[in-house]
């Protein structure tokens, strides 16, 4: 067993801000949609939290934008070209979640420096951070105006088939939050990646990888 430098301080921090915006963002808009139902806040504090927190997380985004295109992190996100090579290394993920694990097998992911992402997650992340958040993020500026983007909302079918967008995201990310929590709690201890990204250091197992030093 070696540490790993994985995480760099900027990834770190945006991680951290995401995650605090994120969860802040499901209960104001759990508050905002189920108004009457719940009442943890007013409707109107809700709606201006729900507002500021989102404008902070889109100024998030190009944080971590900003980073991987300018630096050689960019890496980490490099998709797998082989489409039969993605499909294999994706199964042999899938049958180590499934039973795998359950029996003590090996990961058959290695994590190093430029491939911290086993097949699921690269395939995941890719989908989420390139299509599906900058999605839910220009929903939401729409919804936040609707006035003023009355011409693009009218273009996308209306207040209700934007709103339809927006609140199908906003369940699918309330999901993928519980599923990254637990993915989170499987390394060699409950806490292991959790505090690899409080520090930037993960321990792997194996000797030190060649990228490691990078």
């Amino acid at each position: 067993m070696h540490k790993l430098y994985i995480h760099p301080l900027p990834v770190r921090l945006w991680h951290w801000i995401n995650a605090i915006g994120f969860v802040l963002l499901i209960v104001t808009g759990v508050q905002i949609r189920y108004v009457g139902l719940i009442d943890i806040m007013s409707f109107r504090t809700a709606v201006v939290w729900h507002n500021w927190i989102g404008f902070a997380m889109i100024a998030n985004f190009f944080v971590w934008l900003l980073f991987y295109l300018f630096s050689d992190k960019i890496k980490v996100y490099h998709p797998e070209l082989s489409p039969m090579t993605s499909f294999r290394a994706t199964m042999r993920q899938m049958q180590f979640y499934g039973y795998g694990i359950f029996r003590g097998d090996p990961n058959p992911h290695q994590v190093s420096a430029y491939r911290k992402f086993n097949p699921m997650q690269s395939m995941m992340y890719q989908i989420i951070m390139v299509l599906l958040v900058p999605i839910q993020f220009y929903t939401g500026i729409l919804l936040w105006d609707v006035g003023r983007f009355s011409g693009m909302v009218e273009m996308l079918g209306g207040v209700r088939v934007v709103d339809t967008i927006h609140v199908l995201l906003f369940i699918f990310f309330s999901g993928f939050l519980i599923v990254h929590i637990y993915l989170g709690s499987l390394g060699h201890t409950p806490a292991a990646h959790f505090e690899a990204m409080i520090t930037g250091y993960e321990e792997v197992e194996g000797e030190p990888e060649k990228d490691a030093a990078a």
